[in-house]
């Protein structure tokens, strides 16, 4: 692995100048590394962060993916990191007309990672730096405590996906123009103001020479500012903890309520174990906006790869191989999901949309077919439109919206259903609906959505952590249940108790009977390993 030469870096710069006279927003400073292609394949499972911890699935997760390489060899074209600054790993063996194609794409993906509102908990931290920290730290707790450490690994993974990250959003409420972050808005306000309570003049002067540092140095200059502060400050950090604690949320997720109030992890000899916990904590909070906005994310960067692309005098000579490539990446799969292709189509969609001036309420109340069908306002804004889709929404938001009837008619789309033939005893494909709510709800299936589960400070105790599924329409799955509580108890300590909801099927009287479904609530309790469940 290595830096991209003098020349392939001229490229990038180029292309980030043609993106940005085309409005996308992004730091200076970015990392460009070529690599293999079983490298490519390797950076993967390690969630695109090469410094990660250590942990054994990951290495399994290399190792399946060297197999299917071995079977199927394939040319991954990119991975990029949100790190600061942006991070991203290329085939050693990309021409160059290739290398601008996929240098348009990595730089959206920059520019959705710096500016979309789910992101906005990452944006001043170096996570490739933090994470090197991290696996330094696990590595030296691995020679002290042997197995330990990856049994804490296990248990705590089993659970990251309850993280509060909604929670963690709503913590960062600023402007999102503003790009500061809480340290910033505690420095300048409360702690030099109302507890130093400097003169006006140092207080212009600071600021000038923290927008200085961001000027020169992008997001990392926030380090750099912060770290003469301690210096200048001794307390500020203590002073800004204790600010943090005071909007800490009142209802913690699992993972932090373990971490604040386990009676066996108080214990002065488990004390070590809080450090990896946090760790699994903070990295699944910093990949949490990451799966949900695979859809618009990639869409967007299809988008923009091929927008400028196709306008870069550099393809000359190439567009037949720039069609296979960009076909491949992102036609429309009549089975499954491809996120590339249904990113970039809402995301046209849109545009098409707000230039014809459809995205009003004025056009909302018209029920006349032939005035929808020729409505065009020409009003020029479908550039602005996507920019705000890029800012503002998740996948969720971008389907539940934007997958309307029209968009599925325009785009021949359908639920693909599966059904047995019994005379040639194959399984056969068919098309179930073309109804877009169908469609939509397919869809809107296939995104992340981890299950809501509390803790009911009432039941709760030394003695027993009592959870609380909040049921929306789908069961836990089962299978997973009693290892998960097992962890659980392990980190609490004691007794653990999961309220949760079952869906279980009715036996019909008859066979002409339709099956009936019905919803029962279950209490699941695990002491010592042993897990016990009744109704309730």
């Amino acid at each position: 692995m290595y830096l991209i030469d003098q020349h392939t870096k001229s490229i990038m710069e180029e292309c980030k100048s043609r993106a940005r006279d085309a409005g996308l927003k992004f730091d200076k400073e970015s990392l460009e590394y070529i690599v293999t292609n079983r490298d490519l394949i390797e950076l993967s499972p390690k969630l695109m962060i090469p410094t990660l911890y250590d942990y054994w699935v990951n290495d399994v997760e290399v190792l399946k993916g060297k197999g299917i390489y071995k079977l199927y060899p394939n040319n991954p074209y990119e991975t990029v990191i949100n790190s600061r600054p942006a991070i991203s790993y290329y085939n050693d063996n990309n021409p160059d007309w290739l290398n601008i194609m996929i240098f348009y794409h990595v730089i959206a993906h920059i520019d959705f990672f710096q500016n979309n509102i789910f992101f906005k908990h990452t944006w001043n931290d170096d996570f490739v730096g933090q994470a090197l920290a991290d696996k330094r730290l696990i590595d030296g707790l691995r020679s002290e405590y042997g197995r330990w450490v990856d049994y804490v690994i296990e248990f705590s993974r089993s659970i990251d996906n309850l993280v509060g990250y909604y929670d963690i959003l709503s913590k960062t409420n600023l402007p999102i123009n503003m790009g500061t972050s809480e340290r910033v808005e505690f420095y300048f306000g409360e702690f030099l103001q109302e507890i130093h309570k400097v003169p006006e003049m140092l207080l212009f002067k600071d600021i000038e020479k923290y927008n200085s540092l961001i000027m020169e140095q992008g997001s990392i200059g926030e380090t750099s500012f912060f770290a003469e502060v301690k210096i200048k400050y001794p307390e500020f950090q203590a002073k800004f903890d204790k600010y943090l604690e005071k909007r800490k949320p009142k209802n913690k997720d699992l993972m932090e309520f373990i971490i604040d109030n386990s009676p066996f992890l108080k214990k002065e000899t488990n004390r070590w174990m809080v450090s990896v916990i946090n760790i699994i904590r903070n990295t699944a909070l910093y990949f949490s906006p990451q799966s949900r906005t695979k859809i618009i994310n990639e869409g967007w960067a299809s988008y923009w790869h091929d927008e400028l692309f196709r306008k870069d005098e550099r393809i000359k000579g190439h567009e037949v191989d720039y069609a296979i490539i960009n076909a491949g990446v992102t036609s429309l799969s009549r089975v499954g999901l491809n996120p590339y292709a249904i990113g970039l189509r809402l995301i046209q969609y849109v545009e098409d949309l707000a230039d014809k001036g459809k995205l009003n309420f004025n056009f909302q109340k018209i029920n006349n077919y032939e005035i929808i069908e020729n409505y065009d306002l020409k009003t020029g804004t479908g550039k602005e439109a996507i920019f705000d889709l890029r800012t503002n929404f998740s996948d969720f938001m971008l389907l539940n919206t934007f997958i309307t009837q029209e968009f599925v008619n325009l785009h021949n789309l359908f639920v693909v259903g599966q059904r047995i033939n019994e005379q040639r005893g194959t399984v056969e494909y068919y098309i179930k609906s073309r109804n877009a709510q169908d469609y939509k709800s397919m869809l809107l299936d296939k995104l992340q959505h981890p299950p809501k589960i509390t803790i009911d400070n009432n039941k709760t105790n030394e003695k027993n952590l009592y959870l609380v599924h909040k049921f929306e329409g789908k069961q836990l799955i089962k299978d997973y249940i009693p290892e998960t509580m097992i962890g659980i108890e392990f980190l609490w300590g004691d007794q653990v108790q999961l309220e949760t909801t079952e869906i279980y099927q009715i036996p019909p009287r008859s066979e002409d009977e339709e099956p009936k479904y019905e919803n029962r609530r279950v209490l699941y309790t695990v002491k010592n390993k042993k897990i016990k469940k009744e109704y309730i």
